[in-house]
């Protein structure tokens, strides 16, 4: 591998400001300085995007990876997309945004596959448009994960040095409960350990979030702890992951990861109580990792932005910080 690994990064929903903060990422010194990138969209709109954003340089069409030039004043852009844009609107919820969204990721999961990149990285997709074009997924770490024929998948939002990974994400607050399961806490402990590995922590420290408040305190709350978490925390320990012994009241565990860097990374039940702390502590530079696919996968930790689409004042901050774990989940590997 080179010392600058090839990214493709995805364009995300047209309708969105993805394709705006990918010519901003491309555009930012520090990503030069460590990748080189290839975005997978469509490369009209990716030269529109660099109109309306002002960025000095043009769109290469490309019609694989080997053809990238990587040149400082020419964006390479494989066409991955047969949709016609020239009645797709910004900010609005359509069913072929949500194509040109799936083409992208489609494409960069099979190049990644195929070893023509080293990582991916993608820009948002808008769910509801995703579905509207007969794609019925839950988001992206779905979408994933059956291209790769894989389930043992979670999800890991960072923040600086900030981590945490989830049980379980899109689905009801119900069936979140339900899914607190012994094997499934135990496939995202070992799943967490080994990426915080390849991020290059030698022994990472873990904790997992209780349930119900006060980790149950012993029963009277909820006994998922007693039943389902301890076990799995049990379990781990066993098998040499370094996990605190009990589970940590959620109140509680977050702030110890943030405050007195008492873990590398927190196990959290389900999707909010796992991303409402991240946001918290650093809403602008988050980032979304899928572990447990044989790809290494990064994204933004935010939605289509359809505020700020067209208009060339989206922040590219998340997606750069993406850029940045992918870069360095790539040389972990290599």
């Amino acid at each position: 591998m080179s010392d600058k690994p090839i990214l493709g990064v995805t364009m995300g929903d047209p309708s969105g400001s993805g394709s705006e903060i990918v010519v901003k990422a491309w555009a930012d010194p520090e990503v030069r300085r460590m990748a080189r990138l290839v975005v997978l969209g469509d490369v009209g709109w990716m030269r529109q995007a660099l109109a309306i954003t002002g960025i000095a340089g043009e769109v290469r069409p490309i019609r694989q990876v080997s053809e990238a030039a990587f040149a400082p004043d020419a964006l390479d852009v494989l066409q991955v997309t047969d949709q016609d844009l020239s009645d797709v609107v910004y900010a609005k919820v359509q069913a072929k945004a949500g194509q040109v969204a799936y083409d992208a990721v489609i494409a960069g999961v099979d190049l990644a596959l195929a070893g023509e990149i080293e990582a991916l990285v993608t820009s948002a997709l808008n769910k509801e448009a995703l579905n509207l074009a007969g794609h019925h997924h839950a988001g992206h770490t779905e979408l994933l994960a059956e291209r790769c024929g894989v389930k043992g998948v979670c999800m890991m939002l960072t923040a600086g040095d900030f981590r945490v990974t989830h049980v379980s994400t899109h689905c009801s607050l119900r069936q979140a409960i339900e899914r607190v399961k012994a094997e499934r806490i135990m496939t995202v402990l070992r799943l967490t350990d080994a990426a915080l590995r390849q991020m290059g922590i030698a022994q990472p420290r873990l904790a997992v979030a209780g349930l119900n408040p006060h980790s149950g305190e012993g029963g009277l709350f909820g006994d998922e702890e007693i039943r389902e978490i301890s076990p799995a925390i049990e379990r781990a320990r066993a098998e040499g992951l370094t996990v605190h012994p009990i589970p940590v009241p959620p109140d509680t565990v977050f702030y110890l990861m943030a405050e007195n860097k008492a873990f590398d990374a927190v196990v959290a039940m389900y999707h909010d109580q796992g991303h409402i702390p991240t946001k918290l502590h650093g809403f602008a530079e988050g980032v979304n990792i899928t572990l447990g696919l044989p790809i290494i996968r990064t994204s933004v930790d935010h939605g289509t932005n359809f505020g700020k689409a067209g208009k060339g004042t989206a922040y590219a901050t998340s997606l750069i910080a993406a850029i940045r774990a992918a870069v360095d989940l790539a040389r972990g590997r290599g």
